[in-house]
């Protein structure tokens, strides 16, 4: 089975969101889902939780998750002190932020600007969707667009999926961009080259390949100091990572200063 525990205020759709995933994960024949939320003080802004779990069997227990396989956090303010005792080991915990993380664990996203720009309002719940899709191969992003279309308003429904696409496209540029540094800065920059650029960008292929860009999408741009690949000059070396399930691709480059 796995859980998702959900951390939000009220009026943030962290409920909604813990219903849309369990819907989403139950289309399969043989699938099984449970959401339920756990309220505090009833008003907006308050603190309160939400729980998904998800199954290949019948689900019997129906009591409150308190360690999670997905710890989602609407509102960073509630990511405090002690955050890794709701994680079951393997876990991650994403997070509505526009902050840096150093623990391998935390996986941020800006669901806040996303949700902002396509809906006109900071709704982050279908961004955080979007997001854990692209760290659980339990439930697709196209299973989850399925689940909005069949438990939201008409009229959210295009735009909702369009938020849902660009936090995929936003976790892909992450993936890449994290992989890349991690291959780049480990190896003397007059080594570089667009075919070591291609294999770190391999790291994040599952990402990438989520990703419902519709085009080519810069993802990443590094500097490094001394000869590009094979003795030349200072300059670009550019890789294109090739998206083969959605026939599109996404660019990143590299700039050998």
């Amino acid at each position: 089975m796995i859980e998702v525990l959900w951390h939000g205020r009220g009026g943030q759709g962290a409920f909604t969101a813990a219903r849309l995933l369990g819907a989403a994960s139950s289309f399969a024949d043989g699938s099984y889902a449970l959401a339920f939320p756990s309220f505090g003080p009833e008003r907006r802004g308050a603190p309160m939780r939400a729980f998904t779990k998800m199954s290949r069997e019948p689900i019997g227990d129906r009591s409150a998750v308190s360690r999670a396989n997905y710890v989602i956090y609407l509102d960073d303010t509630l990511l405090g002190a002690g955050w890794e005792d709701e994680l079951l080991p393997g876990g991650k915990v994403i997070v509505n932020s526009v902050r840096s993380f150093d623990d391998p664990r935390i996986v941020a996203i800006d669901a806040n600007g996303i949700s902002q720009e396509i809906l006109g309002r900071p709704i982050p719940n279908t961004a955080l969707l979007g997001a854990l899709c692209s760290v659980c191969d339990y439930v697709s992003a196209d299973d989850v667009k399925r689940a909005i279309e069949g438990y939201m308003p008409e009229k959210l429904h295009e735009k909702n999926k369009r938020v849902v696409d660009a936090a995929l496209v936003h976790d892909a540029h992450l993936a890449i961009d994290h992989a890349a540094k991690a291959e780049l800065l480990g190896r003397r920059a007059g080594s570089a080259r667009g075919g070591d650029v291609g294999h770190a960008g391999d790291a994040g292929r599952e990402r990438v390949q989520a990703a419902q860009n519709g085009g080519v999408v810069p993802v990443g741009h590094f500097h490094l100091h001394g000869e590009g690949g094979n003795g030349s000059e200072p300059g670009d070396v550019g890789y294109v990572v090739h998206d083969a399930p959605h026939d599109r691709v996404l660019h990143m480059s590299v700039e050998i200063d």
